[in-house]
């Protein structure tokens, strides 16, 4: 029994047998005794899936502001046919004018504020002579207030009140879109020209010396003010305020009357007398 409790003593001593530890070892004597030390790793947090955003009210933009066309010039113009759908020639063709396609009865108006020049309410035009200063057959033409002289023709009629010296203002009815002068066998149109004021014997200057499709297209699309003025005058100081005709200026010859021949006058026939016997 002594010994027995010798020997569960022994086991329960501390020290234990000597040369023996019976602590468990530490992290610390492994290092010491050059084991290697633990390493500690740090997982990174897991990225959270965003969730999917909903639709975002955006606030309505402010309408959008609307400038007004540049003011090129003091005056305003009016597209110089008024209430009905047009078309019309927008390049050179032979001369420096255009014809505008509107129906028949349409009105043709003054395109600037200004003054009556030229009127006539007669279709002199005819094809035997097709003489230049009748081509355009009922026209009025209209000396701006900016200096441009503006002529409408092929009218089917002249307004009763117009005449040389009127003052009108732009968008003022001037006459009806036909087709007299030469455009009698086409469909009702306005021809329009730009030019300057010169002597009614220089037709061929009435009849266009600018060309009118890029104020035309101003002035019905929203540019009132853009002005042919100054284009209008360096045409004239190239050309001269009096150039000479140089395009369709030759009318057709007049046919010379042949004599009339005097139709023969029938022989007189030898009377005869006849006599009776004695």
């Amino acid at each position: 029994m002594t010994g027995a409790v010798l020997v569960t003593g022994a086991c329960a001593s501390p020290g234990g047998v000597a040369g023996i530890g019976t602590a468990a070892p530490s992290f610390e004597s492994e290092a010491a005794a050059g084991a290697p030390a633990s390493v500690t790793a740090t997982m990174p947090e897991a990225t959270p899936t965003p969730a999917p955003q909903t639709a975002v009210d955006r606030p309505k933009a402010d309408p959008p502001v609307r400038v007004p066309p540049p003011k090129v010039s003091e005056h305003t113009y009016a597209f110089p046919v008024k209430g009905c759908s047009v078309n019309y020639q927008s390049r050179l063709l032979v001369l420096p004018k255009t014809t505008i396609w509107a129906a028949k009865g349409c009105s043709f108006v003054s395109p600037v504020n200004g003054m009556v020049d030229e009127v006539n309410v007669k279709n002199r035009w005819k094809p035997s002579t097709d003489r230049g200063a009748d081509r355009e057959g009922r026209f009025v033409t209209v000396i701006g207030d900016d200096g441009v002289r503006y002529l409408g023709g092929h009218l089917d009629k002249v307004a009763p009140e117009v005449r040389p010296g009127l003052r009108v203002s732009a968008g003022q009815v001037l006459g009806q879109i036909g087709n007299s002068g030469n455009a009698r066998s086409t469909a009702s149109n306005l021809y329009f020209a730009i030019s300057w004021k010169a002597d009614p014997s220089l037709w061929w200057v009435r009849r266009g010396m600018v060309e009118p499709w890029d104020y035309l297209d101003a002035w019905l699309k929203g540019n009132p003010t853009l002005s042919p003025a100054d284009e209008m005058r360096a045409v004239m100081n190239r050309t001269g305020a009096a150039p000479r005709c140089v395009t369709l200026c030759a009318s057709k010859p007049v046919p010379t009357k042949k004599p009339t021949k005097k139709p023969e006058e029938p022989e007189e026939q030898e009377q005869v007398t006849l006599g009776g016997g004695g």
